[in-house]
């Protein structure tokens, strides 16, 4: 299916539907499951904002479930694999999903406020994992309620809690942790989520009020920004996407994703095989970041180490810097190749590429 045939078939998130009553000639496409704007500046100066200031975006392609019911938290911690019970009263915790043979089947945020709980899932694994999690309420005391008439604006880069904080509006120390604000006849839930490069906040709001937030935050000093921006920024972050680079036939520890397993936490669906593999075992591949030397490859593209296929990219972006365009990717790589350290080579058309395994974060 083309992108215009996908983009036909998927909900605009309201903040898309609203920017495109003014500007008839918005960029907007798919992503995550929802129309969004795909760029709102130039790509240059958007990176620029997510890099080294502070970028406003669409996160309408986020929602959210409240788990209820007496059994709520017993539940909820055996079908996901990080922590449910042990979570602080306003944090919040990455989970994979698995099923009993220990495949991923998705992934998704578990937060806690007071003894509320909510899960928040990308909307392209929202039918899909509502449907896995709902097979396995059975004799429990559980209901899955989504959270209807509400969509989320995104604030990501290294001054987006000083953009907070000038504008009046509480700042969070530390990832994973959320708040509310009463805030210029707005009621606000202020989650700050994991980063690696920069701060990424999600600041929820009723449908009806998303325009005026967006509207205080750019006075606020924030720079809009689109989707494809902010997917480059993902892959130099090294943060992968269900359905891309972690895919239903992987095992928990292959995707390197350790921040979202828990070892000590009780039993959960598919916790047999993550323990297995832990104990006694390793596995033969795992998803890692590359810093690439040459033309952008597409997902699916072979990894050759000293001759022999190492690996595959599973996402690969130009991040458009002052000092010039870097390349990364993330790869599902063999541990061999990876032990060994050597430099990749790759083909994409009738030009070569190199690639190296970074070992931490990229300096912007």
């Amino acid at each position: 299916m083309t992108d215009i045939a996908l983009a036909a078939s998927l909900p605009a998130t309201p903040l898309t539907v609203w920017l495109a009553s003014g500007e008839s000639q918005l960029n907007s496409g798919p992503w995550h499951g929802v129309v969004t704007p795909l760029q709102l500046d130039a790509l240059r100066g958007e990176t620029a904002a997510l890099a080294s200031a502070a970028a406003l975006h669409d996160a309408g392609w986020l929602r959210r479930v409240e788990v209820r019911g007496e059994d709520r938290f017993r539940w909820l911690s055996g079908m996901v694999t990080n922590t449910v019970n042990d979570l602080p009263a306003n944090g919040g915790a990455w989970n994979l999903v698995l099923n009993a043979q220990g495949r991923i089947q998705g992934d998704l945020t578990v937060w806690r406020e007071d003894d509320r709980l909510e899960i928040e899932v990308a909307a392209d694994q929202y039918d899909r994992l509502l449907a896995h999690l709902d097979h396995f309420i059975i004799m429990d005391d559980v209901e899955l309620a989504p959270v209807e008439g509400q969509t989320a604006l995104g604030l990501t880069g290294p001054r987006a809690g000083e953009i907070l904080g000038r504008l009046g509006l509480p700042v969070l120390p530390e990832p994973l942790t959320q708040t509310r604000a009463e805030w210029n006849g707005m009621s606000l839930a202020i989650r700050r989520g994991y980063g690696v490069l920069a701060e990424h906040y999600q600041l929820w709001t009723p449908v009806a009020t998303v325009a005026k937030l967006w509207k205080f935050l750019l006075t606020g000093g924030a720079s809009p920004v689109g989707s494809a921006a902010l997917e480059g920024f993902r892959v130099a972050e090294g943060i992968p996407t269900y359905g891309v680079d972690i895919l239903e036939r992987h095992l928990a520890q292959e995707t390197s994703q350790m921040r979202a397993l828990h070892f000590s936490k009780g039993c959960y669906l598919g916790q047999e095989i993550v323990e297995r593999i832990r104990s006694r075992a390793s596995v033969h591949r795992h998803l890692r970041q590359l810093e690439l030397d040459g033309p952008l490859p597409a997902p699916g593209t072979d990894l050759t180490q000293d001759g022999v296929v190492s690996g595959h990219v599973t996402s690969a972006a130009d991040l458009p810097l002052s000092g010039g365009i870097r390349r990364f990717a993330l790869a599902i790589v063999g541990a061999e190749a990876e032990a060994r350290n050597h430099p990749f080579t790759y083909q994409a058309g009738d030009t070569a590429g190199t690639a190296r395994l970074l070992t931490g974060p990229p300096t912007l």
